[in-house]
């Protein structure tokens, strides 16, 4: 049975290896929904936090051939319930709408979103919480007119320990 699993990769930082992290999904058909990268907790470590939809015994498959690239140190994966997630979404809007719509100012202060920036023509809401809270303020701001939205791709913690710490201490200390 597919579920959502969050995938997270430790590596070093290199040319190339997103093509072939990516290459290792499209092999077995499986669409990643959200891809994010950024350094780790150890320094120059990287962390890939990837989002698909796919059954367990094709998950385990997939960490286990992240795990042969060269420069992955560890790869790993969980279910929605065994980590702490957010995306971050931003919506460019009419400036005017912001004092002829007071609908707006309610839309967005009961959605726990923050105005970011306003500007002449434009301003901008920013909206961080899980992707069914920023498809609802998306759904409630339609209506009004969107010029631009952008979500980010999931970013996410494990609630149990990775172990990666320790290994991650030493591959720095290599």
């Amino acid at each position: 049975m597919n579920r959502t699993y969050t995938v997270s990769i430790y590596s070093e930082n290199n040319i190339g290896l997103l093509n072939r992290i990516s290459a290792i999904f499209l092999k077995r058909h499986i669409n990643i929904e959200s891809l994010t990268v950024s350094e780790s907790e150890i320094e120059n470590v990287s962390r890939f936090v990837i989002v698909a939809a796919m059954d367990e015994d094709q998950v385990r498959k997939i960490v286990g051939q992240l795990e042969k690239q060269i420069e992955v140190i560890k790869a790993y994966y969980h279910t929605d319930e065994e980590t702490i997630y957010q995306e971050t979404a931003l919506f460019k809007i009419k400036s005017s709408l912001l004092f002829d719509e007071r609908q707006i100012q309610n839309i967005i202060k009961q959605s726990n979103a923050n105005i970011v920036t306003v500007a002449r023509d434009f301003f901008v809401i920013e909206k961080t919480g899980r992707r069914h809270e920023t498809d609802a303020l998306y759904e409630e701001l339609v209506p009004f007119g969107i010029m631009q939205f952008v979500r980010s791709g999931r970013i996410a913690v494990s609630k149990s320990e990775m172990n990666i710490s320790a290994l991650l201490r030493e591959f720095q200390n290599a």
